[in-house]
């Protein structure tokens, strides 16, 4: 199966931070194909492993790309039938009024976001935009039906399905990040014919969007050499700065700032040149609002880097990238991985 169609697959597929769960029985077969092992851990981390050549104890190096999307929950059952909600994860509320979406109760229940027409607003309520308090979901059902089948705590996503435009570009939902995870796929494929040392981790991450809690315990039960995290970046737009964003199709940007490590980003460099793999600067100046910031406060510290997908709408339905993207992305890790050796691995590490 082609990128592209694991790709479709994990974007209409639902999962929000905490409800990740039904991802696995995406996730795990395709890993399976070209891992040594494959486990889950206590809170919902899918670790595949795939062991280096190494005949003495093997450098090890994790790569995280979270598998959980932002979404909403039911907060409050009207009389009325009408679902109140909240947010799980960073959502703007002005990305959601008018969407269709699907109510995760006893069986998924369509539904869509309303809230009073501007016709019957006043003019100071038309300069303002709607706040997700005041917005409410309706399955079409009344009160009695609606309590039948829907509790509170209930987790809603979006309904999209991912398009596909022109020129390599896909539009659709989570893709923010589970373009990570298939680009961590591309990886383990590509490793398949490549000799490494090191033995790689590859983690689809839990709960990154509300606490990065699965990067932080598989980060300490694995306690890598270096850490890795795969996410997006802000794909250029014409409101964006270009020094604030990356272009579509150009290769993922290599994060650069003072929580990098900076030999391993170094080397992450060189090896996009020796192989020719295209590739952009990202800067970031503080924590990178990423799983590795996790990785990189876990236990005594892990060194860690960044590879980011150049993403455009982050966290809307209609997120868009360019899946050539994806395996540039997957390529260089891959390299990257096959240049780690017990023989260098103090010298890069060394500041």
């Amino acid at each position: 199966m082609s990128n592209l169609e694991l790709l479709k697959l994990l974007s209409n597929h639902n999962g929000i931070s905490g409800f990740e769960s039904t991802l696995n029985e995406i996730i795990i077969p395709y890993f399976e194909k070209y891992a040594d092992k494959v486990t889950i851990d206590k809170l919902g981390n899918i670790i595949a492993l795939k062991k280096g050549s190494s005949s003495g104890e093997s450098p090890k190096i994790m790569i995280a790309a979270h598998m959980d999307e932002i979404g909403l929950m039911v907060n409050d059952i009207e009389e009325n039938g009408f679902l109140r909600f909240t947010s799980v994860g960073g959502i703007d509320p002005r990305t959601i009024l008018g969407q269709e979406v699907i109510v995760h109760g006893k069986e998924d229940l369509f539904g869509v976001i309303g809230a009073k027409p501007p016709h019957l607003q006043d003019a100071n309520e038309q300069n303002k935009a709607i706040k997700m308090k005041d917005m409410t979901i309706d399955i079409g059902l009344d009160c009695a039906k609606v309590k039948e089948l829907v509790k509170i705590g209930d987790s809603i996503t979006i309904n999209r399905s991912l398009i596909e435009l022109k020129n390599n570009r896909v539009a659709g939902k989570a893709l923010d990040d589970r373009a990570g995870v298939v680009a961590m796929f591309e990886c383990l494929k590509e490793l398949s014919n490549l000799n490494h040392e090191a033995d790689i981790y590859f983690v689809a991450t839990v709960q990154e969007e509300v606490s990065m809690a699965g990067a932080i315990t598989s980060t300490y039960r694995i306690n890598p050499d270096i850490g890795i995290a795969v996410d997006v970046g802000f794909g250029t737009t014409p409101e964006l700065d270009k020094a604030d964003s990356l272009d579509l199709g150009k290769g993922p940007g290599i994060t650069l700032g003072g929580n990098i490590h900076p030999g391993l980003r170094k080397k992450l460099v060189s090896t996009a040149n020796e192989y020719n793999i295209p590739h952009q600067m990202e800067i970031t100046v503080g924590p990178t609002g990423t799983d590795a910031r996790a990785i990189q406060i876990t236990r005594e510290g892990i060194p860690a880097l960044v590879l980011s997908i150049p993403l455009r709408y982050m966290h809307t339905s209609v997120e868009l990238i360019d899946v050539v993207d994806i395996k540039h992305t997957g390529k260089l890790l891959a390299f990257f991985i096959k240049e780690i050796s017990n023989e260098n691995l103090e010298g890069l590490l060394c500041y």
